[in-house]
């Protein structure tokens, strides 16, 4: 709202041009003296003065606020679902161009909400891109400015957030950040079914990547509790994609396969390419898990083209990782050792997790060349990555890789220092070292307590 007297003088001018008098504008809630006195800059309207002013004078509140016609907004607003759709459906170098723009002129304006929704779709295409530093200072600076807002408001910001740090391998704090944001939701009694699936399918990949499936199965169950309330199909489509990974950890292949044919109908439907090329390779990774290798090498080949032509290079990255891993499996060493090395001399920076898989994975095909030197260097590498990140199941069948190879060297000892760091990292099933599970939502049906 601009300063009394730019307000007085608004007033002043728009009675004038509609030829009303103090008196005509003023009755029947208020009187001319105040009209008057709010004219002359003396005193500072209230949002329900102005509101009533607006409406006698034929124009918006907005506009007699701030002096911004209130269609400058409504443009910028759909000007941002435009961009949004360009994510959706083109590139995201294409859909950073306009946000970038529409973020200038919402900063012109003084326009906060429509500034976060630019800054949101920026993070979102530095997501996309692998920008993952760029990514999150957009999420913060999203967040900041809707720090007045409720929390529900502020879910999409804390989720990009955190997955910046999950693909950066900062397991642990990306589930600080989801579950503190899904605890305050919850216990503060603001439990917006929209906001819960969308952070309850974020945690999931962390609590996975860490060894907490039984976390993850809970996050799972809940998410599909909450999904009948949702109106939005690409935020359901996204948990189902998710919650196949908990049934995979499970050993529930079918209905795994089943939550992931159910977000592919909603995606292709709704044409979000990068969504649907996740789908993909998840389906690829459920299909090598139950030795379903040539189906899975298709599944994944299909998600890395779709990646590459959005030029997601992050995801693109992770994705060559698991293809890697099934032509090895189907006895292609030499194609999947290229895949493996290009991606790490190239730097492309497929996150620590992944970035481990790859020395773990450059490690078996070395042992099973018997190369046992080269094994235990990439073992070695993938282990220093793998601790930064907290992924805990994958840091334990590492060591045990590890143990297994020097064992057969006849390096007893130093073998069974990597077996006990393995089973250090081998917790109790559902368990993390993050603390409590956050609060349930509140449910007419009940719903399966937390793990601890």
């Amino acid at each position: 709202m601009d300063e009394p007297a730019e307000i007085g003088r608004r007033v002043q001018r728009l009675r004038a041009e509609r030829g009303l008098t103090q008196r005509q504008l003023a009755e029947p809630a208020y009187t001319p003296a105040y009209v008057s006195t709010l004219e002359s800059g003396k005193v500072r309207p209230s949002e329900t003065a102005l509101r009533f002013l607006a409406g006698r004078l034929g124009t918006s509140y907005e506009e007699l606020a701030t002096g911004r016609p209130a269609r400058l907004a409504t443009e910028l607003r759909l000007a941002l679902t435009d961009a949004q759709r360009t994510l959706a459906t083109g590139p995201a170098r294409e859909a950073a161009a306009q946000f970038r723009r529409l973020l200038a002129e919402a900063e012109r304006l003084e326009l906060a909400d429509e500034r976060a929704e630019a800054l949101l779709g920026l993070g979102d295409c530095a997501l996309e891109a692998g920008e993952l530093t760029g990514a999150a200072r957009h999420f913060e600076a999203a967040e900041l400015l809707l720090a007045d807002q409720p929390l529900p408001r502020r879910a999409r910001a804390v989720r990009g957030r955190a997955v910046a740090h999950l693909l950066a391998g900062e397991l642990r704090y990306a589930c600080y950040l989801l579950e503190s944001a899904i605890d305050a939701l919850n216990a503060g009694g603001l439990g917006d079914p929209e906001a819960l699936v969308l952070l309850y399918s974020a945690v999931i990949g962390p609590y996975i990547d860490m060894g907490a499936h039984a976390r993850a199965a809970h996050a799972a169950e809940l998410a599909l509790a909450l999904a009948p309330q949702v109106g939005d199909p690409a935020l359901v489509a996204g948990m189902h994609r998710q919650v196949a990974r908990t049934f995979l950890t499970e050993g529930r292949v079918a209905e795994a396969d089943a939550s992931l044919v159910k977000a592919q109908a909603v995606y292709r439907q709704l044409r979000l390419r990068t969504d649907l090329a996740h789908c993909h390779w998840m389906r690829g990774y459920v299909q090598a898990q139950h030795g379903e290798l040539e189906e899975a090498e298709r599944e994944l080949r299909i998600a890395r083209e779709m990646l590459a032509a959005r030029r997601a290079a992050l995801y693109t990255a992770q994705v060559e990782v698991e293809l890697a891993d099934v032509l090895r499996r189907l006895g292609r060493h030499e194609e999947a050792a290229g895949l493996v090395s290009g991606l790490l001399e190239e730097g492309s920076g497929p996150g620590a997790v992944h970035a481990g898989g790859a020395h773990r994975l450059l490690g078996l095909i070395a042992e099973e060349r018997g190369d046992a030197g080269a094994a235990e260097e990439h073992y070695v590498r993938a282990l220093a990555l793998l601790e930064r990140s907290g992924a805990g199941g994958d840091l334990a069948d590492l060591c045990r890789l590890l143990g297994d190879l020097l064992r057969g060297q006849g390096r007893t000892e130093a073998a069974m220092d990597a077996y006990r760091t393995g089973l250090g990292h081998r917790a109790a099933p559902g368990t993390t070292t993050l603390g409590p599970a956050p609060a349930a939502p509140a449910h007419t049906a009940p719903l399966p307590a937390p793990p601890r």
